[in-house]
């Protein structure tokens, strides 16, 4: 039984669904921390990749490269070690990295409990494929934030645009249709909506109306004077 004195809210859903953005202004609404997980397995493709680790190493190899590294956040930035991997982080061949990797147990396991360590006090927004199933089943609210396939290509095509990252369009679907498929038939915690989580399609929805959904949810939902100690 849960002792936190703050809720986890928990946004699950798959690459090009909007998740770090809206979890990002969803904790800032509620006056709480945010964690991006996948940045996590990214921080690890990233130490696995100056290691020369691929998704295929040995246990004890990963075992050695997780018990060595740490990774830390500073507002919007991702530090490995240190070292300011925010923008590395990004790469598709990281993400690909990343999503091979996170098959792996070893890992999941060595993440979940940094994961449940940073969350286990309540009063944060945690975004990733497994929140609401693997990592804090027992999270007071629970999304599952999804959208049309072509429209979430649509959004990272951009993002990654942005960012100078020098791809097509169709490379972008064709990366996000593989990267369903890994996420959602892996073994180990396989991307779905938890049984109590509440599905939102963003197809048609902006990044305001969607965390206005979520807010006026979790507001309704705690209890008569809880809501000023929510935005502390």
């Amino acid at each position: 039984m849960t002792t936190r004195t703050r809720p986890v809210v928990a946004i699950d859903g798959p690459v090009g669904a909007g998740k770090s953005t809206v979890a990002r202004a969803l904790a800032r609404a509620l006056g709480f921390d945010y964690l991006n997980t996948g940045a996590m397995y990214r921080a690890v493709a990233v130490a696995a990749r100056y290691s020369n680790i691929d998704e295929n190493a040995a246990d004890r190899r990963l075992e050695q490269l997780l018990d060595s590294i740490a990774i830390n956040f500073e507002g919007e930035r991702v530090l490995l070690d240190g070292e300011d991997v925010t923008a590395g982080i990004s790469q598709p061949a990281i993400g690909d990295l990343a999503s091979r990797l996170s098959t792996r147990a070893v890992v999941r396991a060595h993440l979940r409990k940094l994961q449940r360590a940073a969350g286990e006090t309540g009063g944060v927004v945690i975004e990733g494929r497994d929140i609401g199933t693997a990592i804090f089943p027992d999270a007071e609210f629970k999304f599952f934030l999804t959208a049309d396939l072509k429209v979430r290509a649509e959004r990272r095509f951009a993002e990654l645009a942005a960012r100078g990252v020098t791809i097509t369009e169709v490379e972008v679907l064709t990366q996000l249709e593989e990267r369903d498929r890994r996420d959602q038939q892996r073994e180990l915690a396989p991307l779905r909506p938890a049984d109590d989580a509440i599905v939102i399609d963003s197809s048609k929805l902006d990044v305001e109306q969607v965390v206005r959904a979520m807010l006026a949810r979790v507001e309704s939902q705690v209890e008569h004077g809880k809501a000023a100690e929510l935005k502390r």
